[in-house]
């Protein structure tokens, strides 16, 4: 069974950093092409970042600049560095793992951009 568990949200204020993380289990974590996604109160969920199982990685324009997104295929986990953060930066933020018709969704973990 693939799991996704996300990690490291919380409270931080503007202009300030997290470090976001999603443990695989159940999967063979190396194929599968990862993401993040996130949903803020009454808005549709969006893409911030996702990278490829080759590497390849992509940004939302919100975020291109600030935030980074990576993988340690040896540890099963994606990471989703965050700084400069801004009260927009705010939601729910989701881990998804894709590879051909499969796809999985993490929990969710807040993140909080506020003074």
């Amino acid at each position: 069974q693939v799991q996704l568990v996300e990690s490291g949200g919380g409270l931080v204020q503007p202009g300030g950093s997290l470090r976001l993380s999603c443990a695989g289990s159940g999967m063979t974590f190396s194929v599968y092409n990862m993401g993040w996604y996130r949903q803020a109160p009454g808005k549709e969920r969006e893409l911030v970042a996702a990278i490829s199982a080759g590497g390849r990685t992509n940004y939302a324009d919100a975020v291109k600049g600030r935030f980074t997104i990576s993988r340690d295929n040896g540890s099963k986990t994606v990471y989703l560095q965050m700084t400069s953060l801004k009260p927009e930066d705010t939601a729910v933020y989701y881990c998804n793992a894709k590879f051909n018709v499969r796809e999985r969704w993490g929990q969710g973990t807040q993140v909080t951009v506020s003074s």
